[in-house]
């Protein structure tokens, strides 16, 4: 008896499809197997970072939280137990990172903005060490505006014109300077400096002119390779300061890219194709068009234009011999000519329609491929399978209604194999689906409140009709200052459900959210059309390919490595200590295993912590070397979001910046708020530092005697270089004290780290660069209670760098690895009692860890500024299945 997969219709939500079987194994069964192990073997993570507001002002603190979760479960995750918070700057360089533990896939933190900060386009970035085996593409990366009015005098306001030049590109840009009140600076000197990726293209001084303005002209004549960059300008004001600005260049021309893409990747001759459109302009954001298809006799064919944020789609129906332009005409009266994609002679078109109720697939194929086989079409998310139907190829059309309810919400890959299971035909549709969000209620006692007021909010959280627990996080903003941009805003649906799985920068998100309205269903078909990607790619499962694995997932803090000798061969049953004096001595052992590796686990700790590694043979020796394994750090990649980069961040966000530094000099006067004191430059003849790299609190070379490296060359051990040769220093048994202190022992600092005196000569003397010894109640009474007997401060020729790529000192390694930052909490002020101090705060409140409670219920509460206006609520949140939730409430302040 023949045997075969027992395989009907099946609509299945949030599991994998289980096969029952009569007998051998059918192959696309094993396909489907194989996905779902893939899956199950490799889930991937996703990142979803919920800021407190979307701009900033030097000065300000950034708070956000984060929501990471698992795409194989849908839940929050578990894979990882930390996660890499960055700030990036224009320049691509990381200015701050912190790492933060997850707990069941939720954390927070925050970021402060110093004045040596510069205005500009800064990203936050984040990302767990599992993510980077899928790569920089899936990372949480958004970019925000932050602007400088308080610590700046300053201001810029760019404009460009383009033109051509044969085939280069000449570039007008109009700079105006003035300060925070728009006075013009006349009549001052502007030196600049153009880069293109980097490169130089040109240099310049100018005067600016009575509109404070100067005119920077510069030609590219290779287009194709440099497309955007910056202009480096420095202004002289009056008293000879010179003031650095960059300001970018987004683009070169007003050149618009439009590109065509048949509904399931081919077009196909004799079948109606969808083609979807997308034009892009040099800024990166989407330009509308419209035009015409013209065959290869000059015939009109139809007509297209776009519909929103230049992107659209229409239908076509190839005919035989037949190849197809698109006659594209831009809003400047321009045109050009794009050819579409080559028709094919036969093939397979998957097209779709989405209505409010149901999913509906057709399937169309040539006549050429009708035959005996079966053709199976499976739908899946991040991997889950949510549907298979399976269907006799000898139809020419085959249609499929998938009831939206049955599908999780995101994006749905469709996937047509043909009768020998190979993937012929993809396409992209988005599930919006209200049964699966937390439905939230916000109710306050009024809609409208008096400055200062105490406003009491009470949430109710609730799924598929019943309460619910879960974590959320709360921000609370005036819109008079804080203006929302609630197209282009990114939350914990347009991220987790539609951007992190679309390759690309996608513009203004949040519009597919806000209505679900035909239209906007229409626009969110037409981006899986133009933005479509696979983050599941069947040629892999197929070819039973896994991914790249080189970063595991990070469970906890440790730190590890491997003891071998002097030849890099493995030490066995090696003992290896592990010291740390930071918040108290703390000492750990372990012994190495069979290939020398030693691990120290499960361990947590402040970032900035000091450890010493030290190991020793099992014999005792200590003529050993420690290679420690180190995180690689993770390269920056250019911004993707070119579209929301902001060439006059100060002018954009000038209302906020005004508010701001109200606010800002308040807390100045105060003494709350610390403020950088430029004065004017003055030479300084430099007093050379005896004691370089020194961790010495009193500053380096500040001690009671030096001790260098010259003097340390002809002694084996650290004792034997400090006998008798600074007054009043003695060694007993290889510890150091100081005569006048009797039986109290002289503290050792090692590169910053405090070490116990009977440490001494576990360093070897060649590699230390300085020894610096404080006996003087001057120079101990920094160190308070340790200072007492006195204190070595030791520094190793390498300075305190913490590398783990080589060791100086047998058998022993200083160390100071990533650890967890601590993050702040949010002031805000009560107001119980009647306070006349000004109240100018921009983020009136935030909470990043408010959970409702058996009843779905939670209660927060807090004070209002002074300053009136529409207060904006905005609440995210996730339960631990996975469900989301996002929403906004208003109430007036007068």
């Amino acid at each position: 008896m023949k045997r075969k997969l027992i395989l009907p219709l099946l609509l299945l939500f949030g599991a994998f499809i289980t096969f029952a079987y009569t007998a051998d194994d059918d192959p696309f069964a094993e396909l489907i197997k194989k996905l779902e192990v893939y899956i199950e073997k490799y889930p991937q993570e996703k990142v979803h970072i919920h800021l407190d507001k979307p701009y900033y002002a030097i000065g300000d603190d950034i708070w956000f939280k984060a929501y990471v979760i698992n795409t194989q479960t849908g839940k929050p995750s578990t894979i990882s137990n930390a996660i890499y918070v960055e700030l990036i700057n224009e320049k691509d360089s990381v200015k701050k990172q912190i790492k933060l533990p997850l707990i069941s896939g939720f954390t927070w933190g925050d970021f402060k903005l110093p004045d040596s900060f510069a205005e500009g386009n800064y990203r936050i970035r984040a990302y767990t060490q599992w993510m980077k085996n899928a790569g920089t593409e899936f990372f949480f990366d958004k970019t925000i505006k932050i602007g400088n009015s308080w610590a700046n005098n300053v201001f810029t306001n760019t404009n460009y014109t383009y033109s051509k030049q044969n085939e280069a590109e000449k570039v007008d840009a109009r700079v105006k300077f003035t300060d925070k009140e728009g006075t013009p600076y006349t009549q001052n000197e502007v030196t600049y400096e153009v880069q293109l990726n980097y490169r130089s293209l040109a240099k310049g001084k100018a005067l600016t002119n009575e509109q404070g303005e100067v005119n920077i002209s510069f030609l590219n004549t290779q287009p194709s390779l440099y497309k955007s960059g910056k202009i480096i300008t420095t202004l002289t004001l009056p008293d000879k300061k010179k003031i650095i600005k960059e300001i970018p260049v987004k683009a070169t021309s007003n050149t618009v890219d439009v590109q065509f893409f048949p509904e399931s990747g081919n077009l196909v001759e004799d079948l109606p194709n969808k083609i979807g459109i997308k034009a892009v302009n040099a800024s990166g954001l989407g330009e509308d068009v419209k035009g015409v298809i013209i065959d290869n006799d000059g015939q009109e064919v139809t007509q297209f234009s776009t519909q929103h944020l230049g992107i659209g789609s229409f239908i076509l129906n190839p005919q035989p011999g037949k190849t197809y332009t698109a006659k594209v005409s831009y809003k400047d009266g321009s045109e050009s000519s794009v050819n579409l994609p080559r028709v094919l002679q036969s093939g397979y078109v998957i097209t779709t329609n989405t209505n409010s109720e149901n999913v509906v697939v057709k399937i169309m194929l040539s006549t050429g491929l009708l035959g005996p086989g079966e053709l199976k079409l499976v739908a899946q998310n991040n991997g889950n399978v949510c549907f298979i139907s399976k269907a006799s190829s000898q139809k020419q059309i085959i249609t499929a209604s998938i009831p939206k309810k049955d599908l999780p919400s995101g994006i749905i890959q469709l996937t047509l194999f043909s009768a020998q299971n190979t993937p012929v035909a993809e396409r992209l549709v988005f599930v919006n689906n209200m049964k699966d969000r937390i439905t939230t209620t916000v109710s306050t006692a009024k809609k409208t409140y008096g400055p200062k007021e105490k406003v009491s909010v009470d949430l109710q959280a609730a799924f598929a009709d019943k309460p619910t627990q879960a974590s959320f996080s709360i921000s609370v903003t005036n819109t008079a200052s804080v203006k929302p941009d609630e197209e282009n805003e990114s939350n914990i649906f347009t991220t987790l459900l539609l951007t992190s799985d679309l390759v690309g920068y996608i513009e203004k998100p949040n519009y597919y959210f806000l209505n679900d309205d035909p239209k906007t269903q229409q626009d969110l078909d037409n981006l899986m059309l133009t933005q479509g990607w696979r983050r599941i790619l069947w040629k892999n499962i197929i070819n039973n390919a896994a991914p790249n694995i080189r970063y595991e997932a990070e469970k906890s803090l440790k730190i590890s490595g491997v003891i071998t000798n002097y030849g890099g061969k493995p030490i066995p049953n090696a003992k290896v200590s592990l010291f740390s004096s930071s918040g108290g001595l703390f000492v750990i052992d372990t012994i190495s295993d069979a290939q020398g590796r030693f691990n120290f686990d499960k361990l947590s700790f402040n970032d900035s912590t000091k450890f010493i590694v030290q190991g020793r043979t099992a014999k005792n020796k200590k003529s050993v070397e420690i290679v420690l394994d180190v995180v690689s750090g993770q390269v920056v990649t250019k911004n993707k979001n070119t579209g929301d980069i902001e060439v006059n961040v100060n002018e954009a966000l000038s209302g906020y910046l005004k508010q701001s530094e109200n606010y800002f000099n308040d807390l100045t006067k105060r003494g709350i708020l610390e403020r950088t004191i430029l004065l004017k430059e003055v030479n300084i003849v430099e007093k050379k530092n005896k004691a370089k790299n020194s961790s010495n609190l009193n500053g380096g070379g500040n001690a009671d005697a030096i001790i260098s490296a010259d003097q340390l060359q002809y002694c084996t051990t650290l004792s034997q270089c400090l006998q008798g040769r600074v007054a009043g220093l003695i060694i007993r048994n290889g510890v150091p004290y100081l005569l006048r202190n009797g039986n109290t022992p002289m503290s050792i600092v090692l590169d910053g780290m405090r070490m116990e005196a009977e440490f001494l000569d576990n360093i070897n003397p060649v590699d230390i660069e300085t020894i610096e010894v404080l006996k003087s109640v001057g120079n101990t009474a920094i160190y308070g209670s340790q200072g007492g007997g006195g204190i070595l401060v030791i520094t190793t020729k390498r300075g305190g760098g913490y590398s783990s790529a080589s060791t100086f000192t047998p058998g022993i390694i200083p160390f100071t690895p990533k650890g967890y930052f601590t993050p702040r909490e949010f002031y805000s002020p009560r107001y119980d009692v009647p306070d006349n101090k000004p109240d100018y705060r921009t983020t009136i409140y935030w909470s990043p860890n408010i959970i409702t409670n058996e009843s779905g219920k939670a209660e927060f509460n807090y004070f209002n500024s002074d300053e009136p206006g529409t207060y904006r609520v905005v609440i995210e949140g996730m339960d631990m299945l996975g469900n989301l939730a996002h929403t906004v409430y208003t109430y007036e302040v007068k």
